[in-house]
């Protein structure tokens, strides 16, 4: 089992790699590798993250397979089948490490921001409205442009999914009593850089 500690570093390092161009890690060229995986799994960190497919975590953090349990759903929203995979990884794995992985111009943000929204089916309506929820208040929030608002409003989001996954029944006793961590991070789509919020 990884330290929470040690699993953020290794995450922090991974992705100032992808920055700059010097990425190490090519898991569809290593046969060797996936042989070594076929009978289990130890991944040192989870990550909830956003569906947009320019957000690849596993290239954004300089990972090969086997690192990382992967949740992706649009708005990274905290639905019962994204967070019992999370769980799983923890009860299973020994993950100590949740991130909850935002990134800039999240479309599924901007749709919850809208003030005229569209006609939506039941299944889009549900991640909309999650998200929605807890942007109470920032619709009126004061925003000077609606740039500066979305950016306020997809940290707003991580935030919200951090406390969220930090008070669920299934995540909080190993949180108080086992090591995991949960922490909030946004991905910027010009430069690549992940950035950590509100570390504590």
């Amino acid at each position: 089992m990884i330290p929470a500690d040690e699993a953020l570093q290794r995450l922090i390092e991974g992705n100032r790699r992808f920055v700059d161009g010097e990425t190490r890690n090519d898991a569809q060229a290593n046969p060797a590798l996936r042989e070594s995986l076929k009978d289990g799994q130890a991944p040192f960190a989870a990550v909830l993250g956003c569906a947009d497919s320019r957000v690849p975590v596993e290239a954004v953090f300089d990972q090969t397979l086997g690192d990382l349990f992967v949740v992706r759903v649009a708005g990274h929203v905290p639905t019962p089948a994204p967070v019992g995979s999370l769980e799983f990884a923890a009860h299973k794995f020994g993950t100590r490490l949740i991130v909850v992985l935002g990134h800039a111009c999240c479309g599924a943000v901007q749709a919850a921001l809208d003030p005229t929204p569209h006609a939506l089916s039941p299944e889009l309506d549900a991640i909309v409205s999650a998200i929605r929820t807890s942007l109470a208040g920032e619709a009126d929030s004061g925003a000077k442009a609606p740039e500066a608002q979305l950016e306020r409003a997809v940290r707003t989001h991580v935030r919200a999914t951090v406390e969220a996954l930090r008070h669920h029944p299934g995540l909080a006793g190993l949180i108080a009593d086992d090591g995991l961590r949960v922490v909030g991070a946004e991905y910027a789509l010009d430069s690549g850089e992940v950035t950590f919020l509100d570390e504590r």
